[in-house]
């Protein structure tokens, strides 16, 4: 009951001698400091969203065109539509005020029709995709030129905030049934036999006659009526109506700048990062983040990075939701079990490093013991989604488990303080494995699962993100991460005892240690969500493969694209391990598009099958094998392309499977298409998304990117980030419960086809010179 009279700002009673009135200055001063901090923050969004909502225009061009109307009007001259005269013909007389209120009016219109016009030519312009097709080592044909010029001139009238660009993307279009089809079947074809195949052509020819047209109308009409045909049912039915445990299955994580260890006390580095995840949040809330522009012209949506604080995934018993909150001045910590709110502002600003490391100082030496119920209860999040929303709905509905809970998954974020160091050594690969497993699941019940993210931070310093993946896509998350990291390396943090640089100018508020009231039954309901999450944990494996033999100067030298380059490694990899080929995955992005995310590019392709079987051929010749790889690069890269100009066929037919299940309609095509596992699924972390990432003047700010748990039981789950000119990273997952994957394995695999690659083109170039 002491935090509960601690919180109360007043209090009034009846006596027999009158009221009795208690006021709690200090809380009403953090009330009055949250209000207008919050009025601040509504008049900035306010503001932002007229810029917005005007771009590429600018209210001084409207203060101009008044200008001129007024001048033109009042000295005779006519002005365009001669509109002045008209609305004064509706005014009660013709005094020199009601003509300026008249020239005011007309000058609006003429700016509105240009604002809307310059922002209906960007989306035209935007529209056009031949830019990506031509050769970057060769000049621009004509049209683009022209494209270049035009988006320059269009897109050059006003300095451009986060969202300006949102209203000018075009729409994700939507793919012809008949190129869908033809798409497919070209991807399945190297994973077929010739009677199989035959079928499958039997099958996509009914359907593409038969009652794929009417699925195709009905998403015809859906992507004329929405801002985006795939996302909404992406969001609901690939995340939110899953019931599987998030951990492991569909959470992914990031690690550190592995190079670089700036300090080995946990309470400085925490502070320290969590005060750069703070100003990061504020340019968000402020639009003063650069959106992201391809080329320097072309802009990615950034719809995602609204929900990328404050939001939480909110379990339900058919499906979840992600609740995303305006704001929250406050994050919560957890560190031995135990459970604390921790607040970030103070007088309207943000706490410098050294003032929250102040704060989390005192949790570190903070000697209660968790209450009952408590250590555990994350494990609800790592658990069957069912099970936690029903376990949520009973005892944390009401009282102080509902306060305790809405603290926590109202918070900017989670921190979590682990009792045990993160570890990473070039000699001893076992420890950067650890390190990967630490950050995808822990113990099972000290990440917050559902929240947008969670930091993870070791005793010697070290640290990692876990990300729930339903509200955005890694390359979010990589942003924010990679604005993070350079942040803290590039200006000085820490003093010489490891401390974060400066003084605290006050005390800050301590941390609140959250109360909670677990019964009995609710705590065998953790045990049960724990025992899930063990299991899962028991059977995953985690190797992550560092490559530092040569990395993308090499392969940019063979004149190949590097994410080509590597997806025909894992491909030749792959096929040694297993003596056949799979169906891959690999994600690419679709955000050139209004609330575009994702789509499927299948590597394994005929050209891919033809080049891997042409390696493990002696009797194929060099110059044979490096013009096979050539053409399997080439086709990979088209693959992409097409995936991110909306031409892809996996997201389609999706959606065609929502449309008929929808309409109750079977459709052996599809049920055939989504029986099909994939078994090696893979995608690339996004390194140097902006010009932040500078690594001539930072060599060693480099990431070790993240990785994800295997998609098919049977299958591996590989990320990989080209780090440097020098280095990779791969991050290798699998069950163990399957006899035949095995991720250390794997990776050697992999090392032997990069090798094998370096050696075909060194030996290439040396027959070139001869």
């Amino acid at each position: 009951m002491a935090e509960a009279h601690a919180a109360v700002a007043f209090s009034f009673s009846i006596t027999h001698e009158g009221w009795d009135v208690n006021l709690d200055r200090e809380v009403l001063h953090l009330v009055w400091q949250s209000g207008v901090r919050s009025w601040k923050k509504r008049i900035a969004r306010l503001l932002n969203n007229v810029h917005n909502g005007i771009y590429p225009g600018h209210y001084s061009y409207l203060c101009v065109i008044i200008a001129l109307v007024s001048a033109m009007h009042l000295n005779g001259l006519q002005v365009p539509l001669n509109l002045p005269p008209k609305l004064l013909t509706l005014c009660p007389s013709q005094t020199i005020y009601w003509q300026l209120g008249a020239c005011t009016l007309s000058s609006l219109s003429y700016w509105l029709s240009a604002v809307y016009f310059l922002r209906y030519s960007l989306k035209m312009l935007f529209m056009y995709k031949g830019w990506m097709y031509e050769a970057q080592n060769k000049s621009p044909s004509l049209l683009t030129k022209l494209w270049l010029s035009a988006v320059k001139v269009l897109g050059g009238w006003n300095t451009p905030k986060l969202y300006s660009y949102q209203s000018s993307l075009p729409r994700l279009p939507l793919p012809s049934l008949h190129d869908t089809m033809e798409r497919y079947l070209r991807s399945v074809r190297p994973l077929l036999d010739d009677s199989m195949y035959s079928k499958m052509v039997k099958l996509a020819a009914e359907f593409e006659n038969g009652i794929g047209k009417k699925l195709q109308r009905y998403l015809l009409l859906k992507s004329w009526w929405s801002s985006n045909y795939v996302s909404d049912w992406w969001e609901e039915y690939v995340y939110l109506r899953g019931r599987y445990p998030l951990m492991i299955n569909s959470n992914f994580y990031g690690i550190d700048a592995i190079m670089l260890h700036p300090t080995t006390n946990q309470a400085a580095r925490a502070g320290s990062i969590i005060n750069s995840l703070l100003m990061f949040r504020r340019l968000l809330d402020r639009q003063e983040l650069d959106p992201i522009l391809i080329q320097g012209l072309v802009p990615l949506c950034s719809w995602q990075y609204e929900r990328i604080f404050n939001t939480t995934r909110i379990p339900g018993e058919e499906a979840d939701k992600i609740m995303h909150f305006r704001d929250s001045s406050h994050i919560a910590v957890y560190h031995k079990g135990r459970y604390f709110k921790v607040f970030i502002y103070h007088r309207g600003r943000i706490l410098k490093p050294p003032e929250i490391q102040m704060q989390i100082e005192q949790i570190l030496k903070d000697q209660s013991e968790p209450q009952p119920g408590e250590e555990k209860l994350a494990a609800l999040t790592a658990g069957i989604r069912t099970q936690w929303a029903y376990v949520r709905n009973k005892h944390f509905a009401k009282g102080v488990n509902k306060a305790s809970l809405d603290a926590i998954e109202k918070s900017a974020f989670v921190v979590v303080l682990d009792d045990f160091p993160y570890e990473f050594d070039m000699n001893d690969p076992s420890k950067l494995d650890r390190y990967g497993k630490v950050l995808l699941h822990g113990r099972g019940y000290d990440r917050w699962f559902d929240k947008s993210f969670t930091l993870c931070i070791g005793t010697n310093g070290r640290l990692g993100f876990n990300a729930e993946h339903s509200w955005a896509d890694a390359a979010v998350v990589s942003h924010l991460w990679e604005w993070v990291i350079t942040e803290e390396s590039y200006d000085p943090r820490f003093d010489p005892n490891g401390n974060t640089l400066g003084n605290p100018e006050f005390t800050p508020p301590p941390p609140c240690r959250l109360s909670w009231d677990i019964k009995f039954d609710c705590q065998n309901s953790i045990e049960a969500s724990l025992y899930v999450a063990n299991t899962l944990i028991e059977d995953i494996d985690l190797r992550i493969y560092v490559h530092d033999r040569y990395g993308k100067g090499f392969m940019k030298g063979c004149r190949l694209s590097p994410d080509a380059y590597i997806q025909m490694a894992l491909q030749l990899a792959y096929y040694r391990d297993g003596g056949k080929f799979c169906l891959t995955y690999e994600a690419t992005m679709t955000r050139l598009y209004r609330e575009g995310r994702t789509e499927t590019v299948r590597p394994c392709t005929v050209e891919s099958s033809t080049w891997v079987k042409a390696m493990e051929d002696k009797n194929t010749s060099l110059e044979e094998k490096i013009r096979l790889l050539r053409k399997a690069c080439e086709t990979h890269q088209k693959a992409i392309k097409d995936a991110m100009c909306g031409k892809g066929m996996d997201r389609h037919i999706f959606c065609l499977y929502v449309v008929s299940k929808y309409l109750k309609v079977q459709s052996p095509f599809i049920k055939e298409v989504l029986s099909e596992p994939w078994r090696l699924s893979t995608s690339q972390t996004p390194h140097g998304q902006t010009k932040r990432m500078d690594l001539k003047k930072h060599p060693k700010c480099i990431s070790a990117g993240g990785g994800f748990g295997p998609v098919a039981d049977d299958g591996y789950g590989v990320s990989y980030i080209i780090a440097g000119e020098d280095l990779l990273f791969f991050h290798i997952s699998n069950k163990k419960s399957c006899p035949t994957t095995d991720c250390h394995r794997f990776a050697r695999k992999i090392e032997q086809a990069l090798t094998d690659m370096q050696e075909l083109y060194t030996e290439y170039n040396q027959a070139a010179k001869m």
